[in-house]
């Protein structure tokens, strides 16, 4: 039994003093963090419907192109796309804050990503672009001078 009381004491000592520390590399990062998630959808009106209803909030923003939401200071998008026969399987991009997204993408591509979509403007100051990570999967990088998270 003491052992066990041992452990657990040591464990609980460990993560708050870990939990203090900050990472100095964190401080001086180049990701901000997550910002957008996107679900590609058939029925955008449906959709938009069913989003909606399930998080119980309107899109601030509505477009035959895209329909945004924010949740919890995150974007929630919806973005059309033509029906197809074969499985889906690329259906929610992640998006993650960057300060200068052309150089995180060429520090990703330098580092064995491959290119998905380039940087583009989508309006305003608004940039995303995607590469594939060495192990096919997609990442979404998005630079947003606007968006701000809820503290």
């Amino acid at each position: 039994m003491r052992k066990i009381l041992s452990l657990a004491t040591f464990i609980i000592i460990a993560q708050l003093s870990f939990s203090q520390v900050k990472n100095p590399v964190e401080d001086d990062s180049d990701i901000l963090g997550l910002r957008t998630t996107i679900y590609k959808v058939s029925d955008l009106e449906k959709a938009t419907v069913w989003y909606t209803k399930v998080f119980n909030t309107k899109p601030y923003f509505k477009e035959v192109y895209y329909v945004g939401f924010t949740i919890g200071g995150y974007e929630l998008g919806l973005l059309p796309e033509e029906p197809s026969k074969s499985v889906k399987t690329a259906n929610v991009l992640s998006y993650w804050g960057v300060n200068d997204i052309e150089k995180v993408y060429k520090k990703c591509i330098d580092m064995g990503a491959t290119e998905h979509e380039k940087p583009t403007n989508v309006g305003g100051e608004i940039k995303t672009a995607t590469i594939k990570d060495p192990w096919g999967n997609i990442i979404g990088l998005i630079y947003n001078p606007e968006f701000k998270t809820k503290n």
